[in-house]
Parts: C-alpha cells; structure tokens; sequence
C-alpha cells in the first residue's frame, strides 16, 4: 500500500495530540469526584450523557445504514465492549486500590501493548526508526512519571488495582487492532453513536449490580454536572472520534505512541489547577516524547533520493 502523503495525515495527527489532552484532563476530574460519583457509576452516566448527545446528528445515519450496522454487529459489540465498556470503566475501579503513579505508569504501555497485537494479530512489522521513537518516547514517559529519579520506581508497591489497569491496558489495545482488522464501513459519526450505544449496554448490568448490591449511586447535584459534561464530551465523544480516525489513518501503532504525551500534558494541567510547579525532568521527559513522535510518525518514503 502506498504511504499517504503527510498534508493528507495532518488532520489525524492534530486529533492524536489532542487525545491525550482529554484524558489527562480525564484523570483530573475522575480524582476530583472520587468521593461523589462511584467509578461504575461514572463510566455508564458519562457514556449515556454522550450518546443522548450524539444520537440527534446520529440518528439519520444510523437509519440510512442500519442493514450495514446489522451485518457488522458482531464486530460493533466487540468493539464497543473492549473500548467504551471496559477500558475507562476498568481505569475508574482501577483507582480505589492503587495510585495515581502507578495508573499513569502501566497506562502508558499501550503503545508497547498496540505494537505487540498490531504483530501478533495483523503481522505488521515495526521500522527500526519507528522502534527508535517508541523507545525514546518511553524513556521520556518514565522520566516524567519517576520525577527524575530511579528512586521513585524503587519505591512502587503494586496493588490489585495495577492488575485492573493492566486489564484495561490490554483491552484498549485489543481495540485499536481490532478497529483497523475489522474495518466495519460505516460513516465516522454512525460508527461512534452505535459503538457508545452498545458500549452502555455491555457496562449496563455491571452498573444495576454496583448500584444495588454496592455503592449505591450518587446524587445529581449543580457540582457533579459540570464534571460530569467533561468526561462526556470532551474524553468521550471528541477523544474517541479522534482516536478512531487517527488508527483509521495512520495505523495502530503509530496512534499509540501519541499516549506517552498523556503525563505531558498532565503535568501541565496539575501545574494549572492545582499549583504544582513545572519541573526540569517535565521538560526534559516532554523534549524526549516529542522527539520520539516525530521519528515514529515520520512516513518511510521520506528518504533521500541520489
């Protein structure tokens, strides 16, 4: 297959680099209502308040092509289970029993895990200049996540909730490479209402048995809606769509290797909302991811010619 010519790719990547935006700012927000809105709870409303945002501008494409979503269906709720409902549902439960660092730490595998199934699944081969990237965008990851310090890392006691989050990693994983395998032909917007439609489903009876055996829900109230509009919109809708496209356009694991900016941008938005000063091993880990995103991103035609 030929190599898109990069000012076709533009509009994928830009939506990779916000992708990871909307989860840091994700992460804020879950850790701010940890004690409001239980994390089940907050996965299934955060998906049901985007779809009834979605399904007006939806429906008629979800009419149009219902033979197709109907033919594709078992590959639809495939995906939707991996994606909208296990990963940030299995992230969310994640956080009762382990940390912040941990979380972030095993999150940003998920290039590592993508290329691993993008070659066990798909067969795709990973250029040595990409696995260069990958490699320098990790070192900056562990920077930023160790504060400079291979004491930090010493210091890790791994929890249950780390195994949850290395659940979540692989089923996000799986997802991204299914996505592309599976390639179902629907329109974008059609494609994402039905897969956070059926994605509500599948989290559904978690929810009812959380709900009545467990936490008890939580009451809707003016502090809870705000956050609450967030993780819908912004990590919900605009994240997956980008995420969709971006693996759509320029594979899996060059998408992947877009999560390593996640602590990047999570330093910033802790250093905006709550105070904490940027530090010399912020910058040095965030020079090093994005000198590993050009060298995985860069297309393999680009050489030079005698």
């Amino acid at each position: 297959m030929p190599e898109r010519t990069p000012g076709k790719l533009w509009p994928a990547y830009a939506g990779l680099v916000l992708t990871p935006l909307f989860w840091a700012g994700n992460a804020v927000v879950a850790r701010s209502v940890v004690d409001t809105i239980p994390p089940v709870s907050l996965a299934f409303w955060r998906w049901c308040v985007a779809f009834a945002i979605l399904l007006p501008f939806a429906l008629p494409g979800i009419r149009r092509q219902w033979p197709v979503i109907v033919q594709h269906r078992g590959s639809m709720l495939a995906l939707a289970a991996f994606s909208v409902g296990a990963f940030n549902t299995l992230l969310y439960l994640s956080a009762v029993t382990t940390t912040a660092l941990n979380i972030t730490l095993v999150n940003s595998t998920i290039p590592i895990m993508v290329a691993l199934l993008s070659w066990l699944i798909l067969g795709d081969r990973t250029r040595p200049l990409q696995a260069a990237g990958i490699a320098l965008a990790l070192v900056g990851m562990l920077v930023i996540v160790g504060q400079g310090s291979l004491e930090t890392f010493a210091r890790l006691a791994f929890q249950p909730g780390d195994l949850i989050m290395v659940a979540a990693v692989f089923s996000w994983g799986l997802f991204s490479v299914l996505l592309r395998r599976q390639s179902v032909p629907l329109e974008p917007l059609t494609f994402l209402a039905v897969q956070v439609g059926l994605g509500i489903l599948v989290i559904l009876p978690f929810y009812l048995v959380d709900l009545l055996l467990f936490s008890g829900g939580f009451q809707l109230t003016s502090k809870v809606i705000p956050p609450l509009l967030y993780v819908a919109v912004f990590p919900g809708i605009l994240a997956y769509a980008f995420w969709n496209n971006g693996v759509h356009r320029v594979g899996p694991p060059k998408a992947a290797v877009f999560m390593y900016l996640t602590p990047v941008y999570g330093a910033l938005l802790a250093g905006v909302f709550l105070g904490e000063r940027l530090s010399l091993f912020h910058l040095t880990g965030g020079l090093l991811i994005l000198i590993g995103l050009v060298l995985t991103t860069r297309p393999a035609g680009l050489r030079s010619r005698k």
